[in-house]
């Protein structure tokens, strides 16, 4: 059958082999992890599964890092993709626009939960965090940050300076302004947490008065699926409120319907001033969006023919396209109701904990699996490869394995991912 794993050779099998080697040859270091057992190289995909050169194929529990919420090669994103590469796939996005990027904004502006919202265009996740720090210095005439220990909010220079993880901070710590004041994330199964990082952050808050934001993830993903508390996302709320900085909310893996809503912070009906978005929002095209709320917006003066921020592929049509048709989508799927039957699934599967796993964690369609340490997640990891599955380490020290599927995922194939990957952990 089509819809499940299907191993033919050892993995990773020799065309994979061949061009990890040949991609060591030619790629910057510090970027593709080639090791004996690792990695695959894909040639197609559709819906929950992955295919790789040598013909294996593999059911997917990353949804390629969130972005395939809706399926891999999805036939109507993929349809929308050829039809606007055929007649403009390119135009002047801050110049001379295209109707789609009109027609993109108005949908944002309509779903996303900000009163009159107005939207930046970009194409990765990072600069979406950069337009919202340039924005909350504009609005708020501070130029200083606010985050969170354990954050990832992308790793441009800027976004940088709010990513609260070490190791991708410490070799340019030199280049960096060291602008940011970072608390820790509030943990929602640990006693008293949400009330020492809202004091924490407070503090924080009233002790700097160059601070201008708080930028927060409702959920941390890289950290390994950290879900606060309830109430957490509202106390920053009245906090951002009180103190008068602006509330970032990096959605740029939970939003469009991956927790069970259709943005994270909705779960706590907390409204932030700037909304950031991505990695699902065009279903494999490089795509991300800062939706700011109405009356912050107004802090970007009118352009008068020069950009004050922009990029060549602002608003690129073919992605403008493909967004419109992976909203459609989204709705047909109700994406916010799939990823709340998967989350159900996945709690009543893991009541308790299985053997060799010490916390289960998520909500919706995210999901992370908690083991002893980082070394035991990475022979997890390349042992579910082998056996057919594909999961995704994260957590701090690497010790956690989310598994964030899509939602066109079916039952047996989730029930079966899960076995094979609880193996995986066992052995």
């Amino acid at each position: 059958m089509s819809d499940v794993e299907r191993i033919v050779t050892a993995i990773p099998g020799p065309r994979s082999r061949a061009l990890a080697e040949r991609l060591r040859a030619v790629e910057s270091r510090g970027v593709t992890y080639v090791a004996d057992d690792f990695p695959t190289f894909w040639a197609s995909a559709s819906g929950a599964t992955v295919t790789d050169v040598d013909g294996n194929r593999y059911l997917d529990l990353t949804s390629a890092f969130g972005v395939a919420l809706t399926g891999h090669a999805n036939p109507a994103v993929a349809r929308a993709l050829a039809a606007q590469a055929a007649t403009l796939p390119h135009g002047m996005g801050d110049v001379h626009p295209s109707e789609m990027k009109t027609l993109l904004l108005e949908r944002l502006a309509a779903l996303a939960p900000l009163p009159e919202a107005k939207t930046f265009l970009c194409s990765s996740g990072a600069e979406a965090v950069e337009f919202a720090l340039k924005t909350s210095l504009l609005a708020t005439g501070r130029p200083n940050a606010l985050a969170f220990e354990g954050a990832y909010h992308g790793l441009a220079h800027g976004a940088l300076e709010v990513t609260g993880i070490e190791r991708f901070r410490a070799p340019f710590l030199a280049q960096l302004r060291d602008a940011t004041s970072f608390v820790a994330f509030p943990d929602r199964d640990v006693d008293g947490a949400a009330e020492r990082a809202l004091a924490a952050v407070d503090a924080a808050l009233a002790r700097d008065a160059s601070i201008g934001c708080v930028v927060v993830e409702p959920i941390q993903g890289r950290a390994g699926v950290v879900v606060p508390p309830d109430g957490f996302l509202r106390g920053l709320r009245r906090i951002c409120d009180e103190r008068r900085a602006l509330l970032i909310a990096d959605e740029i893996y939970t939003g469009f319907g991956r927790t069970g809503a259709w943005f994270a912070c909705m779960h706590d009906d907390a409204e932030p001033d700037v909304l950031c978005v991505g990695k699902a929002l065009a279903g494999g095209f490089p795509l991300s969006a800062a939706i700011l709320r109405g009356t912050v917006a107004g802090a970007w003066q009118p352009s008068t023919g020069e950009a004050l921020h922009t990029s060549t592929y602002l608003g690129n049509p073919m992605g403008c396209a493909a967004a419109l048709a992976n909203l459609d989508e989204m709705r047909r799927l109700d994406a916010p109701a799939a990823a709340t039957r998967i989350g159900d699934r996945i709690a009543r599967r893991f009541a308790q904990p299985p053997r060799g796993v010490r916390r289960i964690r998520g909500r919706g369609a995210l999901w992370a699996l908690v083991l002893d340490d980082g070394a035991s997640a990475h022979a997890a990891t390349v042992r579910a490869l082998q056996r057919g599955v594909i999961v995704l380490q994260s957590g701090p020290h690497g010790e956690s394995l989310t598994v964030a599927p899509p939602v066109v995922i079916a039952d047996a194939q989730l029930d079966r991912a899960l076995d094979i990957l609880l193996e995986a952990i066992a052995q």
